[in-house]
């Protein structure tokens, strides 16, 4: 196929399941995304690569950048060792979409921070608060609707995924909450995994975490479980709400005026269901009479999820070509810390006060 001149070309670094997510939405939408090589470490997952995706592949980034010129590289590697492939990155001259999280600790985050603050460019592709859902979601709370957000519960991701949502939730950034959690283990029917579908009925312990962020005039609340991102029978919550309305997962609820309250349901519109001959794509949300999240990546054959990390790639070759940053590291490092200070505080059964971090912007 003859490449279009605006095709978003990158490489990948890493050859694990995550790296997959960026493989399929090339092989999606050829006509917008183009991998132009792939790092792999070991001759095993380059064969592996090359068989199943037929895409160039190296065994280092300097043999990648000396046959091939991406506008930046997905480093897609263990949060154990991305800050030594994150660096080695920079210091070749190459942008970075760093996968989450681009540290593992304090002490990584802050070492990434120094090579920010020498004029790397570096984000990261933390999609959750672009997926569909979410980001119509997110959209109706900062739209005013339901007035001044001062709650949210967010139970449908882990870590510095849930607090990146919590934060946008409630409007806040980098700030410093009080910390309270707790863990309770109870017994669940395992569902399908990376793997695969389950063969036979399992049941297992799982953990979950249930943490309090107090901001003062604004609280969240923070809860998963180990095996949730794949069971069946464990839904995704979202509950947002302000003082003139709320989000409870798909359903809208808020004042016109004091007399007037409305209520809207988040309906998904896709194509290819019943008799619909257009393909089998997302076309959008809506609320009411209102587009509250519209596809551009229509008529592409991707999962939410997808469609995210779609969208994580187009804002970073715009934040390369000049434009804004999207989730940069100062970001992603704040809604690290703030998940490792969850599992201290759930490990301790103390009380943890967050303190100002040197990525935190000057107030």
């Amino acid at each position: 196929m003859e490449q279009s001149n605006d095709r978003i070309r990158f490489a990948i670094i890493g050859t694990g399941w995550r790296s997959l997510f960026f493989q399929r939405i090339a092989r999606a939408l050829p006509e917008r995304f183009e991998v132009c090589g792939v790092v792999a470490r070991s001759e095993e997952s380059a064969r592996r690569i090359d068989a199943a995706w037929d895409v160039p592949v190296f065994r280092s980034l300097p043999d990648l950048l000396g046959s091939v010129t991406p506008e930046f590289v997905v480093v897609s590697v263990t949060k154990t060792v991305a800050p030594d492939v994150i660096e080695e990155a920079v210091s070749l001259g190459v942008p970075v979409l760093a996968e989450t999280p681009p540290a593992p600790d304090l002490e990584g985050l802050l070492r990434l921070l120094r090579l920010v603050e020498e004029g790397a460019v570096i984000q990261v592709a933390e999609q959750y608060h672009l997926s569909p859902l979410l980001n119509a979601q997110l959209a109706i709370a900062a739209s005013g609707r339901l007035g001044t957000v001062s709650q949210a519960l967010v139970a449908q991701c882990h870590d510095y995924h849930g607090v990146s949502i919590l934060r946008r939730a409630l409007g806040v950034g980098f700030e410093s909450p009080v910390i309270t959690a707790d863990t309770f283990d109870h017994p669940l029917v395992k569902g399908p995994s990376r793997a695969g579908e389950p063969q036979e009925e399992i049941t297992v312990t799982t953990r979950q975490i249930t943490a309090r962020l107090d901001f003062g005039d604004r609280l969240g609340v923070y809860e998963f479980a180990s095996d949730q991102y794949f069971s069946w029978i464990r839904a995704n919550r979202l509950l947002i709400r302000g003082e003139r309305g709320e989000v409870k997962d798909t359903e809208v609820r808020y004042l016109q005026d004091f007399r007037t309250p409305m209520f809207h349901e988040i309906r998904r519109v896709s194509a290819g269901e019943g008799g619909n001959l257009e393909g089998q794509f997302l076309r959008g949300l809506v609320a009411g009479d209102a587009w509250v999240y519209r596809n551009e990546f229509l008529p592409g054959r991707l999962n939410d999820d997808e469609l995210a990390i779609a969208m994580c790639l187009r804002r970073m070759s715009e934040h390369v070509a000049g434009g804004p940053e999207f989730y940069g590291l100062a970001e992603a490092a704040q809604d690290t810390y703030l998940g490792l200070l969850i599992h201290e505080a759930a490990e301790t059964g103390g009380t943890i006060r967050a303190e100002r971090q040197p990525w935190a912007p000057i107030p």
